[in-house]
């Protein structure tokens, strides 16, 4: 498939993104000093997000700085009979490939600083636990700018994409965003699931100050 180059940095649409991930790094980071780092909520949202999910390998993503914890949930997707997997990098510009993995498997730091499996066989994500630095009532991420998970998703257009954040990660205007963007198929918070294709889904709350 031919890649879509990103945006420079120097673009109207790369420094709108920049200035929106300062912004939505600022509230990750209040929210997990308020909620620590893995809300009992959130972790109940995801887990009912996937009560609606089939996919039997699920990938998903050790947490880096301020991100939401997923390892909860992964123990009782594990427990569920669910196959996981993290993410591996292997250069800029490239998807990601996904290797299996299980509670307890040893990871080692990968690019970035997110640790990675040291071992076990490559596999194929049904559906992904995205981690992000924001989203919007239309369902659209901002991540880290690498364009990772957009490579990889169009890659996969089989496979469902559900975020998982924090409340306050909310853009209640709508993300700066390029062709080559994808939705996400959900976004579990400690509020709840949002749903944005959902018949007249109603958008979250602004962030709370």
């Amino acid at each position: 498939m031919t890649e879509t180059p990103h945006a420079p940095e120097s673009s109207p649409i790369a420094e709108a993104k920049a200035a929106a991930r300062l912004a939505a790094f600022a509230r990750r980071k209040v929210a997990r000093e308020a909620l620590g780092p893995a809300p009992v909520a959130a972790t109940e949202a995801l887990l009912r997000a996937f009560a609606r999910e089939s996919a039997a390998t699920v990938s998903a993503y050790m947490p880096i700085r301020t991100e939401i914890d997923p390892r909860p949930a992964l123990a009782a997707l594990h427990a569920e009979g669910r196959r996981l997997c993290l993410p591996v990098v292997e250069g800029p510009g490239r998807p990601l490939r996904f290797r299996a993995w299980a509670p307890g498997d040893t990871l080692v730091p990968g690019v970035f600083g997110a640790p990675a499996p040291a071992a076990g066989d490559w596999v194929t994500p049904e559906a992904l636990i995205v981690p992000l630095a924001a989203y919007d009532s239309l369902g659209y991420r901002l991540g880290y700018g690498g364009g990772f998970y957009d490579r990889t998703l169009a890659d996969l257009p089989g496979a469902r994409a559900l975020g998982f954040a924090y409340a306050d990660q909310f853009a209640p205007e709508p993300l700066p965003r390029e062709a080559t963007d994808v939705p996400l198929a959900a976004i579990a918070t400690e509020d709840g699931v949002f749903r944005p294709d959902a018949p007249a889904a109603a958008a979250p709350a602004a962030p709370r100050r």
